[in-house]
C-alpha cells in the first residue's frame, strides 16, 4: 500500500483500525498544539506569565485543556457513531445517548481542568518565583493541549465499560476533592459529606454538579454492565433487566442528591440518599439469584461490603464515628463495587461467548468430517 493511499484510507475510515485511530489522534493533537499555542501567544503577548494562579500559564492551560477535552470527546463519539452506522459491530459496542455523551464530555473537561491546575500548582512549588516568557509559554501550552486532545480522543473512540468506570472514579475523586479544597467552611467535615453542597460558594456548585454528572454516568454504566451478559431463558432476561434497573436507580438517586441540597431539601435529600443505599443493599443480596453465573467470590465480596457499612452505621450510632466518615467509606465501597461488578460482568459475558463459539466449532468439525467421508465414498464408487 502506498503512502498516499494509506493517508486517504485513514481520512475515509478514521476509526476503522487501531492504526487509523492512532493516526487521527496524532493529527488532532497536532491541531490542538497549533491552535493552543497561537491562542496563548495572543493572550500572553508582551508579558511574562507566572506558573500558577490568576493570569498564569496554568490558568490558560487548564481552561484551554478543558475546552479541548469537551470538543475532542464529542468529535470522537461522532466518528464512532458514523462508523457504527456503517454496520461495524465493534464500533457500536457501547452505544451512548446524547445526554451520556454530554455528561462524559463534561467529565473529561473537568478532569482536564482540575488536573492541569494541580500540575501547575506542583510545578509552581518546585520553581518558586519563576516566570515563563511568552514564546516558551505558548509552546508549553500547545504541548499540554496536544496531550489532552490525544488522550481524550483515544478515550472517546475506544470507550469500554472498564474505561467508563475509570472515568467515573477519576471524575468523582477530582470533583469531590476540588470541593473539599475550595470550601469556605474549613470545618465542613464535622457535619456530614453533604455539607459540601450547602454553602453559597463555588465549592457547593462543584460538589452538587459532580454528583449530578456522576449519576448520569452511572446510568450509562447500567447499560454497559449488563449488555454483555448472555440471557437465554426468561429468568436470565428478567434478572439482567432487574440488575440494570437497580443500577439506573442508583444513578438517578445519586443525581438527585446533587439536585436537592440538604440545607434546602432536607427530607427529599435524605430520602434519595437512603434510597440509593437501600437499592445497593438489595442488589448485592439478590445478585446471586439474579445473575447465577456471577463469580461466588464477587458475591461474597458484596456481602462483606454490606457488613462493613452496617458496622460503620453502628459506630456512628454509638458516637465512635461521625457521619462524614461513614458516608465517605460507604461511598467508596459502593462505587468500588460497581467498578468491580463491571469487570466481573465483562468476564462472565466473555467466557459465555467463548464457550458458545467453541461449541459451534466443535459441532462444525463432525459435520465437515461427515461430509468429507461421503465425498470419499462417492469418489470410490465412481
Amino acid at each position: 500500500m502506498s503512502q498516499s493511499s494509506s493517508i486517504e484510507g485513514v481520512l475515509r475510515r478514521p476509526v476503522a483500525t487501531a492504526e487509523s485511530v492512532e493516526s487521527v489522534a496524532l493529527v488532532i493533537g497536532a491541531a490542538a498544539f497549533v491552535v493552543g499555542g497561537l491562542v496563548t501567544l495572543f493572550v500572553a503577548w508582551g508579558r511574562d506569565l507566572p506558573i500558577s494562579g490568576r493570569g498564569s500559564l496554568g490558568e490558560i492551560v487548564s481552561y484551554g485543556g478543558a475546552a479541548v477535552a469537551v470538543v475532542v470527546f464529542v468529535l470522537g463519539r461522532v466518528l464512532v457513531r458514523i462508523r457504527s452506522g456503517s454496520g461495524d459491530r465493534r464500533a457500536a459496542m457501547l452505544e451512548l445517548h446524547w445526554f451520556d455523551i454530554a455528561a462524559l464530555a463534561f467529565a473529561h473537561g473537568i478532569i482536564a481542568l482540575l488536573g492541569w491546575i494541580g500540575i501547575a500548582d506542583v510545578v509552581e512549588r518546585s520553581f518558586i518565583g519563576a516566570v515563563v516568557f511568552t514564546i516558551p509559554a505558548a509552546v508549553l501550552a500547545g504541548v499540554a493541549m496536544a496531550v489532552t486532545a490525544y488522550v481524550v480522543f483515544l478515550s472517546s473512540v475506544q470507550l469500554t465499560p472498564m474505561l467508563l468506570s475509570f472515568v467515573l472514579a477519576l471524575f468523582l475523586v477530582v470533583g469531590v476533592f476540588a470541593s473539599m479544597l475550595s470550601s469556605s467552611d474549613p470545618h465542613w467535615w464535622q457535619k456530614n459529606l453533604s455539607a459540601l453542597g450547602m454553602t453559597d460558594d463555588v465549592s457547593a456548585f462543584a460538589f452538587n454538579l459532580t454528583l449530578i454528572v456522576a449519576g448520569v454516568i452511572v446510568t450509562t454504566i447500567a447499560h454497559a454492565a449488563t449488555a454483555h451478559l448472555t440471557a437465554t431463558t426468561a429468568a436470565e432476561q428478567r434478572g439482567r433487566r432487574l440488575v440494570g434497573t437497580a443500577l439506573v436507580l442508583i444513578g438517578i438517586f445519586l443525581a438527585c442528591v446533587g439536585l436537592f441540597p440538604v440545607d434546602r431539601f432536607f427530607v427529599l435529600h435524605n430520602s434519595v440518599a437512603t434510597g440509593m443505599a437501600a437499592v445497593f443493599g438489595a442488589l448485592v443480596i439478590a445478585l446471586r439469584w439474579l445473575i447465577p453465573a456471577m463469580p461466588r467470590v464477587f458475591v461474597l465480596l458484596g456481602y462483606v461490603y454490606l457488613g462493613v457499612i452496617v458496622v460503620l452505621a453502628v459506630f456512628f450510632a454509638v458516637g465512635y464515628y461521625n457521619l462524614t466518615a461513614v458516608e465517605l467509606v460507604a461511598a467508596v465501597l459502593i462505587f468500588s463495587w460497581i467498578i468491580v461488578f463491571l469487570r466481573n460482568a465483562g468476564a462472565v459475558g466473555g467466557d459465555e461467548r467463548v464457550g458458545t463459539a467453541a461449541g459451534a466449532r466443535s459441532d462444525a468439525v463432525p459435520a465437515a468430517t461427515h461430509a468429507e467421508h461421503h465425498a470419499q465414498l462417492a469418489g470410490a464408487q465412481d
